[in-house]
C-alpha cells in the first residue's frame, strides 16, 4: 500500500497526541509533521510537502479555512473538530471528510479507507481535455447529455462530487473532484480562483476589490460574484492579463 505523508494541525497538543495514537494502526499514514497554528502549519507544509492534512478549524485566533487559502490546493484535507456547524462549509472547501471530536476509531477507519486506494489521486491525471472537447454527464436519473468543455462557466465542489454550471444554465453534478478537473482542463482556459472554485477565463467580466485584501470575480450569466483567494489573484492577473 502506498505511503501517504501526513501533517496533523491542531492547537491542542493533547488532541494531536490522541490523533497520532488513533492513526498508529494505519502504517501507510506517515506523519511527517505537526502544527499548532496557521503559521506553524504553513512552515511545516512548505518543508514536508504532505499529501494529506488533518486540520482543526479553530487555530489560535485563526481558522483552518484561513489556512486552506494559503496552501497547495492539491493537498487532501480531513477536518477534525469539535464544531459540527462548520460541516457544510468544510465540504464546500473540497474536504475529503469531516470528523467530530472525540474521533470514533471506526469512523476514522472508514475515512482512511477512502484515501487508501492507490488509483484515487491519479485516476484521471493522464487525460487532458481540449477546449472544444465534450464531456458526457448525467443531468438526472433519466437524462444524459454531452456538454462542451467551452460551455462550462464554473465548477464547485459538492462533497466528493462537483457541480458544473454552463452558459446554457445547465446545472449538473459529476463524480469527479475539483482537483481532478484542475488536472484535466486546459490551463490556458480555466483557472482555480479559490480552493473551492474553478472558472472559465472566457466568462470573466471583471475583478473587483471589495476590501483591503479581498477581491471578487464577476462572471457572465452568473448572478453572484465569487471570492478570489489572495494566492490565486496574482496568477490570475499575471497569466491571463486580466
Amino acid at each position: 500500500m502506498n505511503e501517504i505523508s501526513t501533517i496533523i494541525i491542531d492547537d491542542e497538543r493533547l488532541a494531536r497526541v490522541n490523533l497520532r495514537k488513533l492513526l498508529e494502526p494505519f502504517t501507510h499514514i506517515i506523519i511527517v509533521g505537526e502544527a499548532g497554528s496557521c503559521k506553524e502549519a504553513i512552515q511545516s507544509i512548505n518543508l514536508n510537502q504532505p499529501e494529506l492534512i488533518f486540520l482543526d478549524i479553530q487555530l489560535m485566533g485563526e481558522t483552518g479555512f484561513d489556512l486552506l487559502d494559503k496552501i497547495n490546493s492539491g493537498i487532501q484535507v480531513i477536518f477534525v473538530t469539535a464544531y459540527d456547524e462548520y460541516a457544510i462549509r468544510a465540504f464546500e472547501m473540497n474536504a475529503l471528510d469531516y470528523l467530530l471530536k472525540p474521533v470514533n476509531p471506526e469512523r476514522l477507519k472508514k475515512t482512511i479507507e477512502r484515501i487508501s486506494i492507490p488509483s484515487t489521486k491519479n485516476r484521471f491525471s493522464n487525460r487532458k481535455f481540449n477546449y472544444n472537447d465534450a464531456v458526457y454527464v448525467n443531468l438526472n436519473s433519466n437524462t444524459s447529455k454531452f456538454l462542451r468543455i467551452r460551455s462550462i462557466i464554473y465548477i464547485k465542489p459538492v462533497g466528493n462530487h462537483t457541480k458544473l454550471m454552463t452558459n446554457e444554465k445547465i446545472n449538473c453534478v459529476v463524480l469527479k473532484t475539483l482537483k481532478q478537473w484542475e488536472d484535466e482542463l486546459p490551463e490556458e482556459n480555466f483557472i482555480r480562483i479559490h480552493r473551492s472554485t474553478i472558472v472559465n477565463i472566457e466568462y470573466i467580466i471583471r475583478i473587483e476589490k471589495y476590501s483591503t485584501a479581498c477581491h471578487r470575480v464577476y462572471l457572465k450569466n452568473v448572478t453572484e460574484p465569487f471570492e478570489i483567494s489572495r494566492r490565486f489573484l496574482t496568477q490570475l492577473k499575471g497569466n491571463y492579463k486580466i
